[in-house]
């Protein structure tokens, strides 16, 4: 869980938005994921360029070349329009062609937009995300798996927003999705699906449960919760068995494009190199996929409705509410 400090930042990093011009909590929310994607994807790539000179392994930095200007660690020193202008057109550009411009990330970064537009908002930003990466890594040094703290992050900013209870926009607690998980026991070589899948929480759940499972156990450590976890996955030693589980296992599906963006840099900042998450759906016609994946884990968004015409025709219950609909949703 997250402790006072790092709650405490959150708050004023929201408070700094919402001062800031940015009232929106969704909209904040998914700048302020850009901020900690390019942040952590900075430090993910450090450790990778590290590991490689231990280990003697070829690795190619993203940042390589004439990308290193595009490093948090590069422009979190710059003065205020210095830091803006920099992010507005090197480095937001940048992020939003990170997989390519063919890549299911970058379709739906197409049409993102980085709208801090005040030099102090964002040097205020980066400074306090600083200050919670810093705190991160305190909980990781006492045995808190980053994804964790990660996904707690979106659960105290996503409580913010009373807003979307409309669409039930809600981050399900992570003993629940470990629960979940532990009860439906998803495998290496299953295909995993959320048809409303927000963040990505139950995704990253199913995908650390499976890294457990294939970590030995003297990497393996019991959480608060005392459950047994790892994340290592050092019995996956066939190259191919990581390419399954990163780019064919986790399929997502949310309606609201945001989400999606911010589920997709969640599941990329976990090592997720390809997420499966597109916008779509799954209770309407446009929704194609039944009986397509091994196991569906969800938590459907409650108080909401869908139009009667646009139901698909393999719901058979008379309603438009979408959380009898999504019982009735098979995957």
């Amino acid at each position: 869980m997250l402790n006072t400090t790092i709650k405490s930042s959150i708050d004023r990093l929201w408070d700094k938005f919402w001062s800031g011009g940015i009232s929106n909590p969704l909209t904040a929310i998914e700048q302020i994921s850009y901020l900690l994607f390019m942040k952590r994807l900075d430090q993910m790539d450090l450790k990778k360029v590290q590991d490689s000179e231990f280990t003697g392994e070829a690795y190619k930095s993203i940042f390589a070349g004439e990308n290193e200007v595009m490093r948090w660690s590069h422009f979190r020193h710059m003065e205020g329009s210095e830091m803006l202008t920099h992010i507005q057109t090197k480095v937001f550009p940048f992020l939003k062609n990170l997989n390519s411009d063919n890549s299911n990330f970058s379709k739906h970064m197409g049409n993102a937009v980085f709208i801090i537009s005040k030099p102090s908002l964002v040097v205020e930003a980066v400074s306090i995300i600083d200050e919670i990466f810093e705190d991160i890594a305190k909980q990781q040094d006492a045995g808190q798996a980053f994804q964790d703290t990660q996904g707690d992050i979106y659960e105290h900013l996503l409580a913010e927003i009373t807003s979307a209870g409309k669409l039930g926009q809600f981050r399900t607690p992570r003993h629940i999705i470990q629960l979940i998980c532990e009860l439906v026991n998803p495998k290496l070589g299953d295909t995993i699906c959320d048809p409303a899948c927000g963040t990505g929480g139950f995704l990253l759940g199913a995908y650390q449960h499976i890294l457990t499972q294939h970590t030995s156990k003297e990497h393996q450590k019991t959480d608060e919760n005392g459950l047994t976890r790892g994340t290592l996955g050092d019995k996956l030693t066939d190259e191919r068995q990581w390419k399954q589980l990163k780019e064919n296992t986790f399929f997502g599906y949310d309606m609201d494009d945001s989400m999606v963006r911010i589920g997709l840099m969640n599941l990329m900042m976990h090592g997720i190199s390809s997420p499966n998450i597109e916008q779509k759906d799954t209770l309407s016609k446009k929704y194609d996929e039944d009986n397509y994946f091994d196991v569906i884990m969800a938590n459907p968004p409650f108080k909401g409705s869908i139009d009667k015409g646009d139901i698909n025709e393999s719901l058979s219950l008379p309603t438009t509410k979408t959380e009898l609909l999504f019982i009735n949703r098979r995957g």
